[in-house]
């Protein structure tokens, strides 16, 4: 192509492209344009003076960032602090409240009407829970010192115990009774069994529900024998004792005959110090049947025809069978719920740490 010929095409004007819908450019315009779009002029060049300053911005900006840092921990520890001491002063003064209150706010206000006072035993018998001996006695004594509480009643729902603290409450239930100054009834509700039993059979009379779970006069001992366990395991126990005999119920270690033998007769003064209490309390009231005292327990039905009650019935019957209506007094001392918490947090504690229990082994209790 000549040159005349190519300047006479550069000259010609834009032709139109269908498919782009726009001019259609040449290679020469397609490269300038491509080379406009990538080329950028440059910044212009800054001063020493203006890139101190832009650093010295820069710095301030990074330390007032560190110090409002700083000062938002201070607020937030500062924040903790605060709720802990408040948490802590409410605590104490929480602490203080229920001990004035057990002090001075626990006076029990005898209804001026007659009535029954009663005193509650519900749960696991034992010198640490609700149902332990210095709580019922002490309802005991208040109930009986009251001059409108016609009876003092016990109110029974426990499987039973501590044979320890069950001696005590029926030993006290006991002295009163020779005092004769007031009849002392006892009422089960779903179950009084064992050491529970124990105490009813001190009281002048028992009343039972006919669905009631009454009796389990017996004593009982569980554990578990973990020998050959640990000797699968490839585990030594190692214990240290000072005297033949101090390891013999360490579950670990493997029974021997005469130490089970010496356990049996543990068991067998402790069941028949049981069946003593309950002929004594009970007296000719009891039916002859050598499954009595076998650890058997009764429904109130079979218990009443045992002679183990005295009647069918429950507190409100009790109640209006005497006054016509419903006349009810609680002389069961309040738990104090700080020095409660206080147990509960030390006994989980204890089990954690794997402390043992000061509790007796041998249990005047249901399985």
């Amino acid at each position: 192509m000549s040159d005349d010929k190519r300047q006479d095409d550069d000259k010609r004007p834009e032709r139109e492209d269908r498919w782009t819908e726009g001019p259609q450019l040449t290679p020469e315009q397609a490269r300038e344009l491509r080379q406009a779009k990538t080329e950028k002029p440059a910044p212009p060049a800054e001063s020493a003076e203006v890139l101190r300053e832009r650093q010295r911005l820069a710095q301030q900006e990074m330390l007032d960032r560190w110090i409002g840092g700083v000062l938002t921990e201070q607020r937030r520890s500062r924040r903790w602090k605060l709720f802990f001491r408040f948490f802590f002063a409410a605590l104490i003064l929480a602490s203080l409240a229920t001990s004035f209150y057990s002090l001075f706010g626990t006076g029990v206000r005898e209804p001026e009407r007659q009535h029954l006072g009663v005193v509650t035993v519900r749960g696991v018998i034992d010198g640490e829970s609700p149902a332990s001996a210095e709580r019922i006695i002490e309802g005991l004594n208040r109930a009986w010192d009251a001059t409108n509480a016609a009876a003092v009643v016990l109110h029974i729902d426990s499987p039973g115990g501590s044979p320890v603290q069950s001696q005590r409450v029926y030993q006290e239930i006991m002295r009163l009774r020779e005092e004769g100054d007031k009849p002392i009834i006892a009422v089960i509700e779903d179950v009084g069994a064992s050491g529970a039993y124990y105490m009813a059979a001190a009281a002048d009379e028992i009343i039972a529900a006919p669905a009631s779970l009454v009796g389990s006069i017996g004593v009982i001992f569980a554990s578990f024998g973990f020998e050959e366990a640990i000797d699968n395991l490839g585990i030594e126990r190692r214990i240290f004792v000072s005297g033949e005999n101090k390891g013999f119920l360490d579950p670990f270690s493997p029974v021997r005959p005469e130490e089970r033998e010496f356990w049996q007769t543990v068991m067998d003064t402790t069941h028949g110090q049981f069946i003593e209490a309950v002929r004594l309390g009970r007296g000719d009231r009891l039916v002859e049947d050598e499954r009595l005292f076998s650890g058997l327990i009764w429904s109130g039905q079979q218990a009443y025809e045992l002679g183990l009650i005295d009647g069918i019935g429950s507190l409100d019957a009790l109640s209006r069978e005497l006054f016509g209506e419903v006349r009810l007094h609680d002389y069961t001392p309040r738990l104090d719920p700080f020095e409660r918490l206080t147990r509960q947090f030390g006994r989980v504690a204890a089990e954690w740490m794997g402390v043992p229990a000061n509790r007796s082994p041998v249990r005047y209790q249901l399985p």
